[in-house]
């Protein structure tokens, strides 16, 4: 989400990654305005933490900076770094079918919900939506290929969503 900075038609934004320092050199982003996705030229990018200050082109004040507040913000899927074999971007896994070691497949990723407390993917499993909480203990493996995410559910997880 984008929100104003300075006077000068910067503008604050968080990264949601593991390593924020590694879009310090991009040229470019998309925003989401009115539900459609606009090219931006980055002027310039001072990333800090897990927030960086940018200044696009053509943004000079306030006023224009305003415009773009409380948007949303994209990159272009060829500027994000390659992941090991074994990780995934949210994106990627819509429509991978959830595999537990217990349970079998489950069903098709619906969605991945990002939340402050929990990332959260969001499965239908018999018709009902299963939210798996994202973390390490849960999350085995990833297979591209076949697209396929095996999980390890905690006992009675899926129990809560069939009562």
């Amino acid at each position: 989400m984008i929100k104003k900075h300075g006077t000068h038609g910067e503008l604050s934004v968080f990264i949601d990654a593991d390593f924020p320092e590694e879009y310090s050199e991009l040229e470019s982003v998309f925003v989401e305005i009115n539900n459609k996705l606009v090219p931006f030229f980055i002027e310039y990018i001072q990333i800090r933490g897990n927030k960086a200050v940018i200044k696009f082109e053509d943004v000079d004040d306030q006023e224009s900076a305003s415009d773009l507040k409380s948007c949303a913000i994209y990159l272009p899927l060829s500027t994000l770094p390659k992941l090991d074999d074994n990780q995934f971007y949210y994106h990627e896994i819509k429509g991978y079918t959830i595999e537990d070691t217990h349970h079998g497949q489950l069903g098709p990723i619906v969605d991945v919900v990002t939340t402050t407390k929990q990332d959260l993917i969001v499965v239908d499993y018999q018709g009902k939506e299963v939210l798996v909480p994202v973390n390490d203990e849960i999350i085995g493996s990833v297979d591209h290929e076949n697209k396929l995410l095996k999980v390890t559910l905690p006992d009675g997880l899926l129990d809560v969503y069939l009562d």
